[in-house]
């Protein structure tokens, strides 16, 4: 049997794995924001209108650990932070729009 490791957590199958990279309610939605365009925090926010800011930190954090989120401080006063998506990020848009494409679905007329 295979065995995967992100950051120290073990998984038995590789779509588990890519379920704890995205799931939950608020990192598919910050990747999917992130697809074409790098972003500042209140940006992001303004997006994400619901969201409040300690869970966007957190979702950014954790997608950063992951590697799905580069983040990049621009040394001017006040500070530019920046999140865009990395390599592996990127990765992850397919699966992201075959996600879209299906939920079009369900649009309302």
């Amino acid at each position: 049997m295979q065995r995967y490791k992100l950051n120290g957590t073990f998984y038995y199958c590789p779509v588990d794995l890519t379920l704890h990279i995205v799931g939950g309610r608020w990192k598919g939605i910050v990747i999917w924001n992130l697809r074409e365009t790098s972003m500042r925090f209140s940006e992001l926010k303004k997006v994400l209108v619901t969201i409040n800011d300690k869970m966007l930190s957190q979702v950014l954090k954790e997608l950063e650990t992951q590697g799905v989120v580069d983040r990049k401080v621009h040394e001017i006063v006040p500070p530019k932070v920046e999140y865009s998506l990395t390599v592996e990020g990127r990765k992850l848009l397919p699966i992201m729009q075959a996600m879209s494409d299906y939920g079009q679905k369900f649009v309302l007329d």
